[in-house]
């Protein structure tokens, strides 16, 4: 039965719109989203919204060459900026003003505070690379204006940096040796299809460190001798089971020796130096369980910096010539590291698990912490901030599954708790536990509890456990998101009987494939910039990246592959999600493109359940201006409110 905008006023919970169809005249929608079925956001809703959409972070960018302060990305207006902060706590500076978000670093050998910038518009992620000298206050583009250049690393001296771009061939990323006085490029190696990703240059500027990534399970280190264009591969170490996989790849102060994680002696990314003249390896006796995830290399001192991720939080150690010791930090997330150019302090940004990100310092000798910044909370108490907590279950097949928990204040046995299931993308990636203004609008607010899992194929618990969702295993994951909802059913504070799931990138796939799969016991399902089908999918992805991705979900040019997909696709199981949807997506978006949302939309709309889609003609993978984002938000909470909490 249609219901008439009376009727909707009669079943929609408090705040909602009297009619489905008054978004179009939604003063709270900017100008460059599209919607369909969107109730108008109240002002009651933005109300609640406002502190929220108002919690800040900031990230440590670097420590200023001339000893004054560090640089921070944060956004304060619409979109995200770089600023220099010159003292702990103290005022922040913005220094750049573009209307596209912008990231940088300085350029290390300069002492007058120049930085090079990375930009692209419209979120289509062809980053343009700039370099502003504070002299003239203005960024001057080094790069086409066109193509997808992906900054690397930059010569000690500050004289050039190393580019990867697509300029010649759309398909393949080639690297360049870049002068930042404005001279011509210089072409060091054409990929002819492999993928090559730059990581480190030797202390005179003269060798650079590669890593040809074939998947998150195989890569392959070389090193580059710039002036002959001569590329030789590293020895890798033996591996005790088929491929190798590098993490991180560093030279060593002296530029003798390249320090590097990798998998070649077990399950995890451990430590080691490897000597390319006698190619051989020395293996780290700090080999803790866990991946190594970042290594920070003073140029000056040969200090050593390391990050382990132990169970999804992180581990901080410092290697000097007097030995090895962890620094003593909350717990939370690090990166970013960057030693001082006095080699006295190590500065990163930090996320709290139940605080936002913030770029901090730790003095080496003393191992005082330092907070640089202090960002915006929107008004809220920091101190009433939620605090997840770990769960595990058993899946399917009596494998160990975990994920982090956050529940309302009010959730009891008396007062069960909706739960809304947040899928991470990836798939190779990790949930990890951080502080989100709008995670904590769902507790306070909307009273929902959020699980975050990791499903099998995430990063962070060994390379056996990455691979079990690849290729034909793909919707195993999806029956550990059917675990997960056994699991909620036995908690006497989860509310079983309203359940949702959300997720972006592969999470959307997920959120796609899991309503399809466990409609009878799902509320809904909200897709962003997901995967509907994975063969349209891998044949429109950006060229750069189709043998990427393939080498992960499997190739759709393979007839067995292909058959599994179209097993598996969501557009072809789309006809069992009896439950509503809200579909967003940003029409630039290079790695998930716009088409795979104008596939699945239409198609469940013909199951007679409600369809909402907001769509941004000027974002790509995810929405990062703040005006949209904010608008995201809340038509996320009108659906939640409208499906999950409402009885």
């Amino acid at each position: 039965m249609r219901l008439t905008p009376f009727c909707v006023l009669l079943v929609l919970p408090l705040g909602l719109s009297a009619s489905l169809h008054a978004a179009d005249a939604d003063p709270r929608r900017p100008t460059a989203i599209a919607t369909e079925h969107v109730p108008t956001v109240t002002d009651e809703l933005w109300d609640r919204l406002r502190q929220y959409q108002n919690v800040r972070s900031a990230s440590f960018r670097g420590w200023a060459p001339d000893g004054r302060g560090i640089l921070i990305q944060t956004q304060l207006g619409n979109v995200a900026q770089l600023h220099r902060v010159y003292e702990p706590g103290g005022r922040r500076e913005q220094v750049t003003f573009s209307d596209e978000p912008v990231s940088g670093r300085f350029v290390k050998g300069r002492k007058d505070g120049a930085l090079l910038l990375t930009s692209s518009r419209g979120g289509d992620e062809n980053n343009q690379i700039f370099l502003l000298e504070p002299e003239t206050g203005r960024p001057r583009m080094l790069s086409d204006g066109k193509s997808r250049n992906l900054l690397g690393p930059v010569a000690q001296d500050g004289s050039f940096c190393i580019v990867a771009a697509n300029r010649a061939n759309p398909q393949h990323m080639d690297l360049y040796r870049v002068p930042l006085d404005g001279g011509e490029w210089e072409p060091l190696l054409k990929v002819a299809g492999d993928t090559w990703f730059p990581t480190d240059l030797s202390p005179n500027g003269k060798r650079l460190l590669l890593n040809r990534y074939v998947s998150i399970n195989e890569s392959h280190p070389a090193v580059l001798d710039i002036e002959t264009k001569v590329l030789t591969p590293l020895a890798v170490a033996p591996s005790i089971s088929g491929t190798v996989s590098i993490g991180n790849l560093r030279f060593n102060a002296a530029g003798d020796k390249e320090i590097l994680s990798t998998d070649a002696r077990g399950e995890f990314q451990q430590l080691a130096t490897l000597d390319p003249v006698s190619a051989r390896w020395k293996w780290s006796e700090l080999a803790p369980p866990w991946d190594c995830e970042e290594i920070e290399v003073d140029p000056h001192t040969d200090q050593q910096a390391y990050v382990f991720n132990v169970d999804g939080v992180s581990d901080v150690w410092l290697e000097t010539a007097g030995g090895r010791r962890k620094l003593d930090l909350p717990e939370g997330n690090v990166g970013g590291l960057e030693f001082s150019s006095d080699g006295k302090q190590l500065g990163f940004t930090f996320s709290p698990t139940n605080a936002p990100s913030e770029a901090y310092s730790l003095e080496l000798a003393t191992g005082k912490l330092t907070r640089w910044t202090y960002s915006e909370t929107g008004g809220l108490n920091p101190a009433t901030f939620t605090k997840p907590r770990q769960i595990r279950w058993k899946s399917f097949d009596d494998r160990e599954i975990s994920g982090w928990l956050a529940t309302p204040k009010a959730s009891s046995a008396t007062q069960k708790s909706p739960v809304l299931i947040s899928i991470h993308g990836g798939p190779e990636s990790q949930y990890r536990p951080f502080y989100s203004g709008i995670t904590q609008f769902y507790l306070d607010e909307l009273g929902i509890a959020v699980i975050s899992p990791n499903v099998r194929g995430s990063a962070g618990y060994g390379k056996t456990f990455l691979r079990l969702d690849n290729a034909e295993k793909r919707e195993d994951s999806v029956r550990d998101i059917g675990a997960l909802l056994d699991w909620i059913a036995a908690q006497p504070d989860l509310d079983a009987s309203r359940v949702a799931v959300i997720g972006g990138s592969y999470g959307g796939f997920m959120v796609l494939s899991t309503m399809s799969h466990y409609s009878d016991r799902l509320k809904c399902g909200v897709d962003i910039v997901g995967i509907a089908n994975f063969i349209t999918f891998l044949e429109r992805t950006s060229g750069y990246r189709r043998d990427l991705r393939r080498a992960e979900y499997g190739d759709e040019r393979d007839p067995a592959m292909r058959k599994v997909f179209e097993e598996i696709n969501p557009t072809g199981n789309a006809h069992k999600i009896r439950v509503p949807l809200l579909v967003i997506h940003g029409r630039n978006d290079p790695r998930v493109p716009f088409s795979e949302a104008e596939q699945i939309a239409p198609i469940v709309r013909k199951n007679d359940v409600p369809v909402w889609t907001v769509y941004a003609d000027n974002e790509g993978h995810g929405f990062s201006r703040r005006d949209n984002r904010d608008y995201q938000t809340a038509a996320i909470a009108l659906f939640l409110e409208a499906f999950l909490t409402n009885k």
